[in-house]
């Protein structure tokens, strides 16, 4: 009995130490992401380029894509040193797509919208941390009803529906509020499985930090769209 106990307590300590890394990476992501989006949002030379390139957006976006798809591929066979410098990479790139949200939004709205994420996201976070319910369930067709999301989105930018638009971006919302407490729970599965606080434990929390990461910035996104159709 004894020795489960002294087994469980490790693997407690193992999970919360795999969890803090997580969260300062993800933390440290989104900070980069914040400060570049902010500093060229200020920078008239970069809106210059922009209205003269504007395809560079499009660049930016499949770049970011591509990046994500390598590192979830292949985090487990880099080094620490080259996933974190791909992370950074892109927390980067994609402070430089959001800059533009400080032409359509003021930056109390942005403010706001980034508090009620944040919020969202703890508690969430907290719940599939701690929930005992299985969330696999709800996961899988979350992840569904994702496709279906990416679908209408791009259809939408060919039909330019405001209602389609705005369909997407209630459920949206509810889409990653619901994935932030499965993927969360997934990965407090995946380092109870994995049991080791090594170099390997730390790539899993740094993809956990990508994968949370993308479900704060996606959140953020479409709490922007309600609050500031509400407030600018």
């Amino acid at each position: 009995m004894a020795n489960y106990v002294t087994s469980e307590a490790r693997s407690q300590v193992m999970i919360s130490t795999l969890f803090k890394s997580l969260y300062m990476q993800m933390a440290a992501a989104l900070t980069v992401t914040g400060l570049t989006a902010y500093f060229l949002s200020q920078s008239a030379t970069f809106w210059n380029m922009l209205a003269a390139n504007p395809s560079i957006l499009w660049i930016l976006l499949f770049t970011q894509l591509g990046l994500v798809f390598w590192l979830s591929a292949r985090v487990m066979s880099m080094s620490m040193g080259m996933a974190t410098t791909i992370f950074i990479i892109y927390s980067v790139l994609t402070g430089v797509t959001l800059s533009t949200i400080f032409m359509l939004y003021s930056i109390g709205t942005v403010a706001t919208a980034f508090f009620v994420t944040a919020g969202t996201f703890f508690t969430m976070s907290l719940v599939g941390y701690t929930t005992r319910m299985d969330l696999s369930r709800i996961g899988n067709i979350l992840y569904m009803m994702l496709i279906g999301l990416f679908i209408a989105t791009i259809v939408n930018i060919f039909v330019a529906s405001s209602t389609l638009y705005w369909i997407t971006t209630y459920v949206g919302v509810i889409i990653f509020v619901g994935l932030i407490a499965w993927d969360t729970q997934k990965l407090r599965n995946l380092f109870l499985e994995y049991g080791s606080a090594d170099e390997g434990g730390q790539k899993l929390a740094l993809f956990g930090a990508l994968m949370l990461y993308l479900d704060f910035i996606n959140l953020f996104i479409y709490l922007l769209r309600i609050i500031g159709n509400n407030r600018d």
